[in-house]
């Protein structure tokens, strides 16, 4: 008998790898953090002996989401300017209040309140873009979610820096400060290439190949964001990208959205990944990103909740549906983005265009036991004919019961575990009277 420290007994287990499977009355076993068997629950009671076992006789077990793009501490901003189009809601709002408020205080609070949004949800990675990343990392360790944090660069100052130089020196010294945190991991984030030059794009390409990180920017997200980078550049901007040395295998290319023909096949051709953030791009009125046509050439497409400011939800299982729902419609195929498909986006893709996938993304032995489950024997899931296409359509993040993130229990039966909800909604309620009274 192998001794382990959690069995946890499902109805189903969808581990995404290999593709399509769905397995019947399998269990899980976790020691030291990680996977140590996938097997059929008859079978597991004669191969282990578990410190805890958790039987989930109505439950689908999945890999954690990952949440391939997300700004964690815009949770503070949540609703406060919304039914405007991306500049207009920039620029009159959100980088004001931004300008007023943004602190590591509200950095690290808005933080703790999206992992507690997204453990929720069945999300146990995200991939985050902001000012003071010290403070998201204090926030996910505090929370135990996994993160990917972004050393951010833009050319104008803040309260967290005064120019692109500082910002990388700022970002990389974060990096050296947590670098023995299994948790967290770390990519350069040029905001877009409209805030960020050519000599600040360039030195970043050179540090993602000296630091082995990958390169988390905003592109093509507007047609207005194209037609000035024309003007002001003569090329578009994923050109301008590429001739700086940025569009290749470390590049996680965000919203993505408007792209031609031989742009598609240069991020096929260069290896390059997508964050796909299907409600932010429909909110903001942004448009349809060609997910379909991507995926047809292998590009690794994730999905992204975008910042709460612009979605209002930091909910994976939402951006999943909402994701095959665009692609059917846009095509005009309901093969599309089939129930499958859209879940390996929301993991194992995800990790993959991080760099996470060899750890993350999948439930398969050796790998972290990153693990999300959820019921569906409630009245909004019946008759369930198949788990997977019950998680895509008719569930939702209330449906997810149980997280773990590196085998630790992060939500047990809905309730968190290790942090005090009261605590962060008292902290929300503060931001709201300062914001709404200083705005």
């Amino acid at each position: 008998m192998e001794t382990v420290d959690t069995l946890i007994h499902a109805a189903w287990v969808a581990p995404v790898e290999p593709t399509g499977t769905l397995l019947a009355d399998h269990s899980v076993a976790i020691r030291d953090g990680r996977i140590a068997g996938l097997v059929p629950t008859a079978a597991a009671a004669q191969r282990f002996t578990a410190r805890a076992e958790e039987r989930l006789a109505s439950h689908l077990l999945i890999p954690g989401l990952v949440n391939l793009h997300c700004h964690a501490p815009m949770s503070l901003l949540r609703g406060l300017a919304d039914d405007l189009p991306l500049m207009t809601w920039l620029q009159e709002h959100i980088w004001p209040a931004e300008a007023h408020h943004v602190s590591d205080e509200f950095v690290h609070d808005g933080s703790l309140l999206a992992a507690a949004e997204m453990l929720r949800g069945g999300v146990t990675c995200f991939n985050d873009m902001y000012f003071f990343p010290e403070a998201t990392a204090r926030a996910a360790l505090r929370a135990g979610i996994r993160a990917s944090l972004g050393m951010i660069a833009v050319e104008f100052p803040s309260a967290y820096a005064t120019d692109a130089a500082s910002y990388l020196h700022k970002g990389l010294a974060t990096r050296d400060a947590y670098r023995g945190e299994e948790l967290l991991s770390f990519c350069l984030a040029p905001h877009a290439p409209y805030t960020v030059s050519d000599e600040t794009l360039t030195r970043i390409a050179t540090l993602a190949e000296e630091i082995d990180a990958p390169i988390h920017t905003h592109v093509h997200e507007t047609h207005d964001e194209i037609a000035q980078g024309l003007a002001r550049n003569g090329v578009r901007p994923l050109e301008r990208l590429r001739r700086l040395g940025i569009v290749g295998p470390r590049l996680v290319a965000v919203h993505a959205i408007h792209l031609e023909e031989p742009e598609i096949e240069l991020l096929a051709r260069e290896g390059a990944a997508i964050a796909h953030c299907p409600t932010s791009n429909l909110k903001l009125a942004n448009g349809f990103a060609p997910v379909a046509a991507c995926r047809a050439r292998a590009i690794p497409v994730g999905l992204g909740t975008d910042g709460a400011a612009s979605n209002n939800r930091l909910d994976v299982l939402a951006e999943m549906r909402c994701a095959a729902l665009i692609a059917k419609g846009a095509t005009g195929d309901a093969r599309v983005l089939g129930a499958q498909e859209v879940l390996r986006m929301a993991t194992l893709d995800g990790a993959r265009a991080l760099g996470l996938d060899r750890e993350i993304g999948s439930i398969v032995p050796g790998k972290q036991a990153d693990l999300a489950a959820i019921e569906l024997s409630t009245l909004e899931t019946l008759p369930c004919f198949d788990p997977v296409s019950d998680l895509i359509y008719s569930a939702g993040r209330e449906h997810v019961t149980h997280v773990w993130v590196a085998g630790e229990p992060r939500l047990a039966r809905r309730q968190l575990s290790g942090l005090d909800e009261g605590e962060i909604r008292a902290k929300a309620a503060w931001w709201r009277t300062r914001i709404r009274s200083e705005s």
